[in-house]
C-alpha cells in the first residue's frame, strides 16, 4: 500500500473565531508532530469583526509554518477557501473548519484514503453533534445531492476534506458552490472517496447557517447540476424543455384544427370557436415559450465558447511568509491575486 503523503497544506477560513484559533493550532501542531508532516495553515479570514486576525497574526509570529490572509469583507466560504487554494503549495490540500467542531486527529484518515487512490476525500459526521434542525435538513439536502448528480456521500457539507492538487487546478469556487467540490470533481473525472470523522459540539460562537441555508443550497444544487450535466452543452437541457413544449403545443393546435375542419363540414355538429377554449391559448402558449426555451439554449452556448474573465480575489492583508503565488501555473482557475 502507497504511504499516506506527508507534504499537505492545511486550508481553514474563519470568521468571528477568535477563541478558536489557538486551541486549533494547538491540535493540528500535536498531529502534524506526530504524523512527521512537511506542511503548512494558511487561515483565511473572511471578514471578522472580532479580535480573529489578531489571533493569526500572533499564530504567524510565533511560528512560520502559520499564513494568514484576510478578505476584506465577508465573502463567503467558497470564496475563502478559494483564496486559501490558491496560495497552497503542497500536493494535498486539506480543508477544516475554524470551530474546533472537526478534529485534527481525523486528517490521517483522509490522507490514508488519498493514498489508497482517491482524489478527493470527504469526511463524514457519522455522530453529528449538532442540534435537530440543523441535521433533518442537511440530510435531506445530502439525499437530494445524490439523487440529481449521482455523487452519493453521507455528508457533502462537512468541512473535513483533502484533495490533490490537480483537483484544484480545474474547480472554480464561487458563490456557495464549496460544498459540491466532490461532485464538481467527480464531473471532471476524479475519484471521490468519503471516510467516517469524528464530530465535536461547538465551544465557541454561533453557527453561521440558518434555515435560509437549505433554500440556497438547493437553488445552488440546480446550478451545479446544470454545470455538470450542460455546462458544455446547455443547448441539450434548455433545447429539450423548448422541444417538448413546440411538440405540445403544436399538437394540441393541430388537435384543435382538426376539429375546427371536422365542425364545420359535418351536419349537425355545433361549430367549435377557437377563441372560446381554453386549451387554445394552452397551445399558443406553449409554442411561445419553446420558441424562448430554444433560443436561451441557442444563447447559452454562444456563451459558453467564451470562458469570461476571472474576477480577482479581494485580499487585503497577508502574514506569514512566502506562499505559492509565484507559482501561477499551478494555481487554481478563479483565484488570481487583486493588484
Amino acid at each position: 500500500m502507497t504511504e499516506p503523503p506527508k507534504e499537505i497544506s492545511l486550508v481553514v477560513p474563519v470568521l468571528d473565531e477568535a477563541l478558536s484559533i489557538a486551541p486549533l493550532m494547538d491540535q493540528i501542531q500535536r498531529v502534524a508532530t506526530a504524523q512527521a508532516w512537511d506542511y503548512q495553515v494558511i487561515f483565511v479570514d473572511d471578514g471578522s469583526r472580532d479580535a480573529t486576525w489578531q489571533r493569526i497574526v500572533e499564530q504567524a509570529a510565533a511560528n512560520p509554518r502559520v499564513h494568514g490572509l484576510r478578505l476584506r469583507r465577508n465573502f463567503g466560504k467558497a470564496t475563502a477557501l478559494a483564496a486559501g487554494f490558491q496560495v497552497a503549495n503542497s500536493p494535498i490540500v486539506v480543508t477544516i473548519d475554524g470551530d474546533l467542531q472537526d478534529d485534527p486527529a481525523e486528517i490521517p484518515k483522509l490522507l490514508a484514503a488519498i493514498a489508497q487512490g482517491n482524489d478527493v476525500v470527504s469526511g463524514w459526521k457519522q455522530d453529528r453533534k449538532d442540534p435537530w434542525h440543523k441535521v433533518i435538513p442537511s440530510r435531506f439536502f445530502n439525499a437530494a445531492v445524490g439523487m440529481l448528480t449521482g455523487v452519493r456521500l453521507h455528508d457533502h457539507n462537512c468541512g473535513l476534506k483533502a484533495y490533490r492538487r490537480e483537483v484544484l487546478r480545474e474547480i472554480e469556487l464561487y458563490g456557495e458552490l464549496h460544498r459540491f467540490v466532490p461532485v464538481l470533481a467527480a464531473s471532471r473525472g476524479f475519484v471521490v472517496g468519503e471516510v467516517p470523522v469524528r464530530h465535536h459540539p461547538r465551544k465557541h460562537g454561533k453557527s453561521k447557517y440558518g434555515w435560509s441555508r437549505l433554500a440556497k443550497g438547493l437553488l445552488d444544487l440546480l446550478t451545479v447540476y446544470f454545470l455538470t450535466g450542460f455546462r458544455q452543452r446547455p443547448l441539450h437541457l434548455l433545447g429539450g424543455f423548448g422541444l417538448g413544449a413546440l411538440l405540445l403545443g403544436g399538437l394540441v393546435l393541430a388537435m384543435l384544427s382538426f376539429l375546427w375542419v371536422i365542425t364545420r363540414t359535418l351536419p349537425g355538429w355545433p361549430p367549435l370557436h377557437l377563441h372560446q377554449r381554453a386549451l387554445f391559448y394552452f397551445a399558443i402558449l406553449s409554442i411561445l415559450l419553446g420558441v424562448q426555451w430554444l433560443s436561451i439554449g441557442i444563447l447559452a452556448e454562444l456563451i459558453v465558447a467564451q470562458r469570461p474573465d476571472t474576477k480577482p480575489l479581494a485580499i487585503a492583508e497577508r502574514v506569514g511568509g512566502e506562499l505559492g503565488l509565484s507559482h501561477a501555473e499551478d494555481s487554481p482557475p478563479g483565484a488570481q491575486e487583486s493588484t
